[in-house]
């Protein structure tokens, strides 16, 4: 009646879904944790360290060089929040930089296409709605999660 769950079999032969599917849950938390606090717990971005280290055994396909111009990219990120005075939070930067370790570089670049995207999409429905002015300040993370979920589900990464 019930079929034996061989968890590690299926980590194994789909190594690198699984990482993307825990990865998505990690942000989904990051996310609810913005959302609801606009902040996150440092400890617990960078526990995304773990699906970076995970992502060498989960047999991911990116060259060395994609993951070094991923990180480098979100350095960028971190220098972007330091000289704005964190308009650009450092959580954001942070979990940039992970993503662009766990991605590389070229999945990175479609990730944060889509969050900007959607971002300023978001922003220009909440001005015409005048719920924002120009300054108003909103969580990014949700953002990076949707886009993320999007390219799974599109096959992207």
């Amino acid at each position: 009646m019930f079929r034996e769950i061989n968890v590690a079999g299926f980590v194994l032969k789909n190594g690198w879904v699984f990482c993307q599917i825990t990865f998505l849950i990690y942000m989904i938390i990051l996310a609810v944790m913005d959302i609801k606090r606009r902040q996150v717990h440092l400890g617990f971005l960078l526990s995304g360290i773990i699906w970076v280290i995970l992502s060498v055994i989960c047999e991911r396909t990116v060259s060395t060089g994609e993951i070094i111009a991923g990180i480098l990219a979100g350095a960028f990120f971190l220098l972007i929040s330091k000289l704005t005075k964190e308009s650009f939070g450092y959580g954001d930067s942070i979990l940039i930089v992970i993503m662009g370790a766990f991605l590389g570089f070229w999945s990175l670049m479609s990730v944060l296409f889509m969050a900007f995207f959607m971002a300023g999409l978001f922003s220009v429905i909440m001005l015409l709605k005048t719920k924002f002015h120009k300054k108003s300040k909103f969580p990014f993370i949700p953002f990076l999660m949707a886009a993320y979920a999007g390219g799974i589900i599109l096959n992207g990464y």
